[in-house]
């Protein structure tokens, strides 16, 4: 019978995660509280995954050592070892508390950890003192010994990080964890090779023993060993020959094993001090562990009780669990039977049941550990394969008892940096059993192979090829029956604004890393996005869902793109009309608790499952770092966009639900506005109007037509150009009287002409008489028509109603009625009420006093003086005013239902 950790309530939380002391006198302050992880090295573990750097660990090491891909093997004792799988080298064996804590998941650990800068340093070392290391060449040679590297160099001569040795001559297969440790199995030429290491103390002082199994081999081979900084090294083998002999010149100590047609096996002795003496080499164990975290955690989901066609059911992380790891999802996958497969950023994977339902009983297994920073996961034929920066490993449970035993190197056919964010961003399945990576560009030391890159990697694992470059942070999506790549990236340094790539013919996407290369000089044409998204609606743009095989409604099949930053889902909607590739996005949900990373359906309720964390220092608008959410569908209507097409003429809007014609007829109902970005090498770009002036240019719907089937509406504006950015809002009634609003975001490269008998409007004749949209009649002033005008005039893109001014380019409107605010009058700081005066000017003159904080923003705000009337102006303001604690129908909607935890809401 399993044994279960059940997830105490939030008390129960507070009391494992702080210690609880007896009242102390006054006089002396209380204890600190303990952290609530434990930390991030865990000691009965055999394994982690870190960059090493032993380039300044002794005098007499090489200069040079320093590994990227590392395996640090727990010895025990306090001894360790670091494995080079790029170069099959081991770097390093030291005795000492561990590893420094300088890279992203240790030093984030703990309270008060931040993320880590860019660039490759500091590094993280080995803390203690290194016995033996080695420099930057291979670990097993055949022929004379050469000290040098044998890749091909990267764009930065100096850069280590070049990826594996030619997979001819060698390549690393798998960690294999036994009942006592790990063994490493690789391949050098034609011979298989084991090794095993184990720490001992002898005589006072500790020992460190490698024992290698080496198979047949045609040709002698060569194992560099290293240089010392003290102790001794003594060999051990098996009587009778062949006979491997061990020797030292000029202080570098290696290993000759003769060729053979049998396996050999051999063990070396690392003293730390004092003479070692030879062992004769013990058995490779071959016993699998026994079940290492046998409890499983219980969670529960809250449910949403809201009546949106979409929202979001927050699953509780297995934050209390008996080891105190800290649990940071980056990515959600399924295995056929709806068994989530979660991948944390601190080296975990867990096995999730329960995701289904009402989410009452979720029961998290912990299925592996070890990884180096891992962020997302796939699944092919069942199998779970994790991407972390040692490559993609596939990780098999061989005796079935729900913990993997057999880490194995799938693939790392493509180099990886010491740079601190060369994130191993995205890892998705492709149709014919391919994958597609995206790595993560930003650098600041040195320029490596696939900094920034789109990769794909064959079915066998065995080659990557470039589909795209030059990206400053991308992560991706595939279309898994069309191979589509897509991929969003960042806005920062040549990054206008955020993107939304298809990706392929290894095209440039236009990120230069400033300092490394030459400003402003860029290596080829750059490519252009599907879509640019403006920074103030996606400013941190993630990856992408195929909504295949769900039961989400209108958004089957379809493809949807997440915001980390604020956090959003946005649907996809693609122009197939339009001869270059272009597409909008439109909001689906901004119903996040947590900062939303990657996600996939469940085939077991076809809901959309996301999971995601923050670092301190990234800059969500969230006070939540970590999280994991169901996006469920509820059955309520939902008037979602079939088409959004720009054409010569004006821009046709086709919806999934007919449309009552007097709004669909009203061409009030609609806004249009465009503008453009400028690229350069500085952060983002502001937002310039056509005639390069910063602001938006407002363009004027003439008419609005409905079509025979009331399905569609032609807005026509006369005037219609290809741009940068265009923004469509509507805000409308289905024929059952429905209200629904918003705004959708585009870039029209080409403009297709309009043809109404085609399209099923009949034969009408479009009005493009310019006009001014404040020539119309008022309507009401009420605080309703003023949140129908913050949706339609698109200031729900800049200004929240619920505190959040993170990733916001204007200041939010809680609380903003009747405060004293702190202001720039030109260059001359003031406090000025928000009163109705104040409210007025700064909507008619938005530059006349620029709220503290927001003086110097990318964007700037543009008058709406001509293009709101008198009555729309109050009725905004009546709005504004009603914003005191959040937006007012948010609250009266969740005053009318409120959340019950027990309630499982509608399911399909």
């Amino acid at each position: 019978m399993k044994s279960t950790f059940v997830l105490p309530t939030t008390l129960g939380i507070l009391l494992l995660s702080a210690a609880v002391s007896p009242a102390a006198p006054a006089a002396k302050k209380a204890p600190p509280p303990a952290p609530q992880w434990a930390d991030w090295i865990e000691p009965d573990f055999p394994f982690f995954s870190s960059i090493i750097d032993a380039r300044k660990a002794h005098k007499n090491l090489p200069a040079d050592n320093l590994a990227i891909r590392g395996l640090v093997l727990n010895l025990g004792h306090d001894c360790w070892a670091c494995f080079d799988t790029d170069l099959l080298r081991m770097s390093a064996l030291w005795r000492g508390p561990g590893v420094t804590p300088d890279a992203l998941a240790p030093k984030s650990n703990l309270p008060g950890g931040t993320k880590t800068r860019g660039g490759q340093s500091p590094l993280p070392r080995p803390d203690g003192r290194v016995w033996f290391g080695n420099g930057i060449y291979p670990g097993w040679q055949s022929g004379s010994v050469l000290l040098e590297d044998p890749r091909e160099p990267a764009p930065s001569p100096e850069e280590i990080g070049r990826g594996p040795i030619d997979e001819k001559a060698g390549r690393f297969e798998a960690v294999r964890l036994t009942s006592r440790g790990a063994v490493l199995e690789y391949r050098f030429g034609d011979a298989q090779v084991r090794e095993w290491s184990t720490a001992e103390i002898e005589n006072g002082a500790a020992v460190i023993r490698r024992t290698l199994e080496v198979g047949p081999a045609g040709q002698p081979l060569t194992l560099v060993v290293g240089r010392r900084t003290g102790g001794d090294l003594a060999l051990g083998q098996e009587a009778g020959p062949p006979r491997i002999d061990l020797r030292q010149d000029d202080g570098l100590w290696t290993a000759r094993v003769p060729a053979r047609k049998k396996a050999i096996r051999f063990s070396l002795t690392f003293t730390e001090s004092g003479p070692a003496a030879g062992a004769p080499p013990a058995a490779i164990p071959a016993k699998l562990p026994p079940v290492r975290w046998a409890k499983e955690v219980v969670t529960r989901a809250q449910i949403s009780a809201k009546k949106a066609a979409y929202v979001v059911d927050n699953i509780e992380l297995p934050n209390a669990n008996p080891w105190r790891r800290n649990i940071r999802p980056g990515d959600i996958q399924f295995l056929k039977d709806g068994t989530g497969v979660v991948v944390a950023l601190d080296g975990d994977v867990w096995l999730v049941r329960g995701l289904r339902d009402n989410l009452k009983e979720i029961r998290w297994k912990r299925f592996a550990s070890g990884l180096h920073e891992p962020m997302t996961a796939a699944i092919r034929d069942n199998q779970v394969y994790v991407f972390d920066k040692n490559g993609i490993w596939r990780l098999r449970d061989t005796d079935g008892n729900g913990e993997a035993d057999v880490h194995e190197l799938f693939s790392n056919a493509f180099a990886q940096t010491a740079d601190m964010r060369e994130f191993p961003s995205t890892l998705r399945l492709a149709p014919k059993g391919e994958f597609v990576i995206a790595k993560g560009g930003q650098q600041a030391t040195t320029l490596g192979k696939h900094n920034g890159s789109v990769l794909r990697v064959s079915a066998d694992g065995r080659r990557s090829t470039v589909l795209g470059y030059g990206f400053r942070q991308p992560a991706a999506g595939v279309n898994v029956r069309t191979g589509l790549v897509t991929v969003g990236d960042q806005e920062g340094q040549y990054i206008p604004s955020s993107p939304l790539h298809i990706v392929r013919d290894k095209q440039y996407y236009g990120f230069l890393s400033d300092g490394l290369q030459e400003r402003e000089k860029y290596p080829a044409p750059i490519a252009d996005p599907l879509t640019w998204i403006p920074h103030s609606v996606n400013a941190s743009a993630i990856s992408q869902v195929w909504l295949f095989d769900a039961k989400m409604g209108p958004l089957n099949d379809t493809m949807v793109h997440i915001g980390f930053n604020r956090p959003e889902l946005f649907q996809v909607v693609f122009n197939h009309r339009a001869s270059k590739p272009q597409a909008s996005v439109v909001s689906v949900t901004r119903d996040f608790l947590f900062p939303p990373l990657n996600g996939s359906v469940n085939p077991a309720d076809g809901q959309l499952y996301i999971a995601g964390f923050q670092i301190a220092g990234w800059g969500n608008l969230l006070n939540e770092l970590t999280g994991m959410g169901r996006v469920r569908y509820t059955g309520a209507p939902a008037v979602m966009p079939r088409e959004i097409a720009p054409m010569d003429k004006g821009v046709l809007l086709r919806f999934d639900a007919p449309l009552n014609p007097e709004s669909a007829n009203n061409p009030d109902n609609f806004s249009l506005a465009s503008w453009h970005y400028v690229r350069t090498y500085k952060y983002g770009s502001a937002q310039f109007k056509a005639d390069d002036k910063p602001g938006i240019d407002w363009i004027t719907p003439s008419s609005a037509y409905l079509s025979k089937d009331k399905r569609s509406v032609f807005v026509s504006a006369p005037g219609m150009k290809p741009v940068m950015q265009l923004r469509v809002g509507w805000s409308l009634k289905t024929a059952a009287g429905a209200s629904f609003s918003d705004n959708a975001y585009t870039t029209p490269y080409t403009l297709p002409k309009f043809d109404p008998i085609a399209e099923g409007f009949g034969k009408i004749e479009v009005d493009l008489t310019p006009r001014i949209a404040a020539a119309r009649e008022s309507g009401p002033v009420t605080v309703a028509e003023g949140r129908r005008l913050y949706q339609l005039l698109g200031c729900v893109a800049c200004h929240s109603v619920n505190g959040d001014d993170i990733a916001k380019v204007g200041p939010t409107w809680m609380g903003l009625s009747g405060s004293n605010r702190p202001v720039f009058v030109g260059k001359k700081k003031a406090t000025v009420a928000a009163d109705k005066d104040y409210l007025r000017e700064s909507i008619l003159d938005p530059t006349a006093k620029l709220v503290q904080g927001f003086q110097k923003g990318e964007y700037a705000m543009p008058s709406y003086a001509g293009v709101a009337t008198d009555s729309q102006i109050d009725a905004l303001i009546l709005y504004i005013q009603s914003v005191k604690e959040g937006d007012p129908e948010a609250r009266a909607a969740a005053a009318a239902a409120p959340l019950k935890q027990e309630d499982p809401g509608s399911f399909e």
